[in-house]
């Protein structure tokens, strides 16, 4: 596996033991130029295996970055994987579940990639959104397998992108200011 863009462009990632499902070259490079000029955003990657996705943003410019991950078989790896990365950059060996709960700060882009068979990932969704792990404005995009189904809007959360790569699915979600005007009375 490699980085694809930005400065550390061409650099391998290792693979760490366990089950993984390593994003696509493909979807990643689309991802990002989705997204644009992302430097200087904070970024947060969840279920982050190797760390790829996170790599892939701080070599893009995002910082800091933290990743989560619950297997601590994968840490050895993911730090040597990290080890790359000159800016911040922290690594998180818990749940997703447990680190909404504590986390310690909102972040401008949270992607989401949970195992495939994994049920669930309306409510995980709705997790991120109420434990406020997206900045107002902010995105949030989750990695899915093609048969789940997702709303368009969870909480704050409303998609207005969505793209297929093959069996995969990316969807992006921006979490909205609040901007009804029954709420503003």
């Amino acid at each position: 596996m490699r980085i694809t863009g930005g400065i550390y462009k061409g650099r391998t990632v290792l693979c760490p033991p366990g089950v993984i499902r390593p994003a696509m070259d493909r979807m990643r490079e689309s991802m990002f130029s989705i997204l644009g000029n992302i430097e200087g955003l904070s970024f947060l990657d969840l279920f982050s295996g190797s760390g790829l996705v996170g790599l892939e943003a701080a070599s893009r410019g995002c910082e800091p970055v933290y990743l989560v991950e619950m297997d601590g078989k994968k840490r050895k790896t993911i730090n040597r994987n990290m080890s790359m990365v000159d800016s911040e950059i922290r690594l998180y060996l818990m749940s997703v579940q447990k680190f909404a709960h504590l986390a310690p700060r909102s972040f401008d882009i949270v992607y989401a990639d949970p195992p495939f068979p994994m049920k669930g990932k309306q409510a995980l969704s709705l997790k991120v959104a109420e434990a406020d792990l997206v900045k107002e404005d902010g995105l949030y995009i989750i990695h899915y397998p093609r048969e789940d189904d997702l709303e368009d809007r969870i909480g704050p959360l409303t998609c207005f992108d969505e793209r297929k790569y093959g069996r995969s699915m990316l969807r992006f979600y921006r979490h909205e200011l609040t901007s009804d005007p029954e709420l503003l009375e």
